[in-house]
């Protein structure tokens, strides 16, 4: 069997890993192009191309695949089973998706029709989701919109974003050999687009906390926004992001954002409904770190104010 992998991010390694030690042929890697990260703005190569290089696998990192002449050639002249894509970060044009001689087969992160979009994992737990999971779909021009091979499901409980993206990238690198594998056997399974629902690319201020909000809901978009861009609030003029929080009981009389049950270790912030114990917190231009160790070093007293 003989793939073409397109990815991206660090969450779309685990899938070419399963590719190579699964013996499959990993003719070609297709990842964007590298961008400038951190405060130095030095250039960074995406995660996929790092792992790729370390294993001998030719990457190409095209600006744009529309009209790309020189890529349509490298894929004909590969000659693919599969396109194998997972989080690559953009939609494919009708042109590549026709290579492969089977199917380009997509892996994403959510349980289709819910959350077709950039952001499903995060979205699905800001908004509440009891179970989220990932899905194996053949790709057509659409958003997200192609026939769905096969599905495994996982509990969200109290986890982060981070910490179910990475264990449904272990999950869908090996529901993606499956497929591959058995590929001939599944009845691909239609979308209903009347079930759909949207995960767009998050943005810095969607991480803007609304303390009139109820404590649930507040708790699930810290969970949801980790680690970017971090839930966060102001509080003398400074940003302060929040990365854990826990649900407990507030006075009823004060205002929403205010500061109460203040002790050595920990501080708790009124919401619309209930309150939150922070738990874990980066100051303004500090690391992030434990409440104890914020309050070590800065003075909160009951009745201060989050804006």
């Amino acid at each position: 069997m003989k793939v073409v992998f397109m990815g991206t991010p660090e969450m779309a390694v685990p899938t070419l890993r399963e590719l190579i030690d699964n013996n499959i042929e990993v003719a070609l890697v297709i990842t964007q192009t590298d961008k400038p990260k951190g405060r130095g703005k030095k250039m960074q190569a995406p995660p996929v191309k790092e792992f790729a290089e370390s294993k001998g696998v030719e990457v190409i990192q095209p600006k744009t695949l529309k009209e790309n002449a020189e890529v349509l050639a490298r894929l004909k002249d590969i000659d693919p089973d599969f396109l194998v894509v997972a989080a690559y970060g953009k939609i494919l044009p009708q042109a590549v998706l026709d290579t492969p001689k089977f199917a380009p087969v997509n892996v994403h992160f959510s349980l289709l029709p819910k959350y077709r979009g950039a952001a499903p994992v995060n979205w699905a737990v800001i908004n509440g989701e009891k179970e989220t999971g990932v899905a194996t779909m053949l790709m057509d021009a659409g958003l997200d919109t192609g026939d769905i091979l096969l599905v495994e499901k996982t509990p969200i409980e109290k986890k982060t974003a981070l910490d179910i993206a990475e264990e449904l990238s272990e999950t869908g690198a090996k529901l993606l050999i499956k497929t591959l594998n058995d590929f001939e056997k599944i009845t691909p399974l239609k979308q209903n687009d009347a079930d759909m629902t949207y995960a767009p690319m998050m943005k810095k201020e969607d991480g803007k906390i609304d303390w009139t909000k109820p404590a649930e809901e507040i708790e699930c978009m810290i969970r949801g926004f980790v680690p970017w861009p971090a839930a966060y609030a102001e509080m003398g003029g400074k940003t302060v992001k929040l990365f854990a929080a826990e649900i407990v009981n507030a006075p009823s009389d004060l205002e929403a954002g205010s500061v109460y049950d203040v002790t050595k270790k920990s501080f708790s912030i009124k919401c619309g409904e209930g309150g939150l114990k922070v738990k874990e917190l980066q100051p303004e231009g500090k690391k992030r770190m434990p409440v104890g160790s914020f309050l070590a070093g800065t003075k909160i007293t009951g009745g201060e104010k989050f804006e």
